[in-house]
């Protein structure tokens, strides 16, 4: 690339989230890191008769017609795709897509789950994935899905950014930030198991080979560049397409003994580590061992995080009740303190639906009132949330042998104010809010890696921090009140 079209290229993410995706286009220097949305459009899951699905064809024409702005643009160094993790689309020997593919609320996973515990156990599935148990992991849905016709003309299964990549280009590949999630991929190696994969009863020919971030995954097919009016030599770039692994090499840290919270639909609160930690006592407290970039281990829990309060807004706005955040939000600073919490990864709060009635049940089976209002909820879900920060970091400082000197909040969550100032007060540590872009930033950084402006992980790092807007709290307050509320919940600390 010339020195002239270094400094005029645009890298484009596309960043696919539960509830919407984006096209952002994103231009790096020396002292610049500077974003620009060019599309959004909704991620609406499609309820057919045989269970909840992605509508993958609405997703694929929106990133379309995102790459499409983006290239009015500037000229596009090269595409980069992040989306959640775990769920994935069968192909047939044509590598056509057999149906959409599920999603991972879908509530066919529980049993399947209890299936597959039975036969192996849980820790002889933790000491090979390292996954923290979730209904929905892939290994899981695959169980699911082996009955169907839909499985017995299946060839190749591609996770979700890597069948929008091959939509795009053509090329088969799986990366490995969101391989880590399958539970068929081994933690310890960063390779397929192939043993795990036979011992489920598996081609291991549906798994396509791995790709690193930053690998170059193929070129733009010919009705692509059409439709887009991107050149076909367009390169796309495996990022770590697993949008928490892109947030996580955004995060603006310099210090050691730095911990994270990666803020949206969910929280993922966990440390940076060179590797695994698959202890009983590790599969116990149910952490997860994820790939990140270069080689890293993201140890960490997932959180229900903002869902419950989004769910919340949700069903207020079908009853024609105010849900403007930031008037909830002024009315949760108000509202009394630690007058109701909740456990956020209860079950009952994972499926789509009446999250304040859901609430209600959860605080009369404990002993406590439901909220007078909607502050009361939004208070109640923001306190529970900083709680649960509190609780997985300390385990996760605990277990990994590590000392805890900062927490970086990120993501949309990192906008909201209380959230923020809540978690530094009951953890007792010092946190910086921001990048809200996290993710955005970190597919964007490293396709710009991969194209030589930028170098490793520390340089990424330190980039961000200058460039981004940043908030910083300090803990205020009484600790004892954040103690008393956390045993209310019986939680060990």
């Amino acid at each position: 690339m010339s020195a002239t079209s270094r400094h005029d290229a645009v890298f484009a993410a596309v960043d696919l989230g539960a509830t919407s995706g984006r096209v952002i286009t994103g231009r790096v220097g020396p002292d610049r890191l500077a974003l620009t949305e060019t599309h959004r459009f909704a991620n609406t899951p499609v309820r057919l008769p045989d269970g909840l699905r992605w509508d993958v064809l609405a997703l694929y024409q929106g990133m379309l017609e995102g790459l499409r702005a983006a290239a009015r643009s500037g000229t596009v160094a090269s595409v980069g795709i992040d989306t959640w993790a775990v769920d994935y689309g069968l192909l047939d020997s044509d590598g056509s897509l057999l149906g959409l593919p599920f999603h991972y609320r879908d509530e066919r996973n529980a049993a399947a789950a209890d299936e597959v515990l039975g036969r192996f156990g849980a820790q002889e599935l933790y000491d090979v994935g390292g996954l923290q148990h979730l209904p929905f992991n892939t290994v899981f849905q695959l169980a699911a899905h082996r009955s169907t016709a839909q499985w017995a003309a299946a060839r190749t299964l591609l996770m979700m950014p890597d069948l929008l990549v091959y939509w795009l280009t053509g090329t088969m590949g799986t990366e490995v930030t969101n391989a880590s999630t399958t539970g068929l991929f081994d933690a310890r190696s960063g390779r397929w198991s192939d043993t795990l994969i036979a011992r489920m009863g598996l081609e291991r020919s549906l798994f396509p080979a791995l790709r690193e971030p930053g690998e170059h995954a193929g070129t733009l097919l010919a009705q692509v560049a059409g439709f887009t009016g991107l050149p076909a030599d367009t390169p796309v770039t495996a990022v770590a397409s697993h949008d928490t692994a892109s947030a996580v090499a955004a995060v603006p840290a310099a210090e050691p003994g730095f911990a994270y919270v990666s803020c949206g639909t969910w929280s993922l609160a966990g440390l940076e580590l060179d590797a695994p930690v698959l202890t009983e006592e590790s599969r116990a407290a149910n952490f997860t061992n994820e790939r990140g970039v270069d080689g890293t281990v993201r140890y960490l829990r997932n959180i229900m995080g903002m869902w419950l309060l989004e769910e919340c807004r949700r069903t207020w706005e079908r009853d024609g009740r105010p849900t403007a955040l930031a008037g909830l939000l002024a009315d949760a600073a108000r509202a009394r303190p630690f007058a109701a919490v909740i456990d956020p990864d209860d079950p009952v709060f994972l499926p789509p639906g009446d999250m304040p009635s859901r609430i209600d049940a959860a605080l009369t089976r404990t002993g406590q009132a439901p909220p007078a209002g909607p502050g009361g909820y939004v208070r109640c879900v923001l306190e529970s949330l900083a709680l649960a920060h509190r609780r997985t970091l300390r385990e996760a400082a605990g277990l990994a042998g590590r000392e805890l000197t900062r927490i970086h909040l990120v993501g949309g969550g990192s906008r909201n104010e209380l959230l923020c100032q809540w978690t530094a007060d009951a953890t007792g540590l010092p946190v910086t809010a921001g990048p809200a872009e996290a993710t955005a930033l970190g597919n964007v950084l490293l396709q710009a890696r991969a194209h030589g402006l930028v170098g490793g992980l520390t340089e990424m790092r330190a980039l961000v921090a200058r460039t981004q807007p940043l908030r910083h709290y300090t803990p205020q307050g009484d600790p004892g009140a954040w103690d008393r509320a956390a045993d209310r919940l019986a939680v060990r600390e």
